[in-house]
């Protein structure tokens, strides 16, 4: 039973750091990592910190990919809407 337990638990901890490591791949692409590190600040804030100023706010989401989709609070990214979501998962995730 150990055993089952142990190898469920390496299979899930695979697939979060391939996710993890599939959305840093995702921010570098769409030029986000230009301006933000996920755990030191750079011109932009880091990733940790955004997930902490907004730990909490139910709107975050929206609020964030609205930013990054209409460049009104943040300057105008060249990834797709779909992308911005999924990377506004990754960041308020951390």
């Amino acid at each position: 039973m150990k055993s089952l337990m142990f190898a469920v638990m390496a299979v899930v901890g695979l697939s979060t750091a391939g996710v993890a490591q599939a959305n840093e791949e995702l921010a570098k692409k769409s030029g986000c990592l230009s301006c933000h590190a996920v755990d030191t600040k750079k011109m932009g804030p880091s990733f940790k910190d955004v997930a902490k100023k907004y730990k909490g706010n139910a709107a975050a989401e929206a609020d964030l990919v609205g930013k990054l989709t209409t460049a009104k609070g943040h300057p105008k990214v060249k990834s797709s809407e779909d992308d911005n979501k999924a990377l506004v998962k990754w960041v308020l995730a951390m």
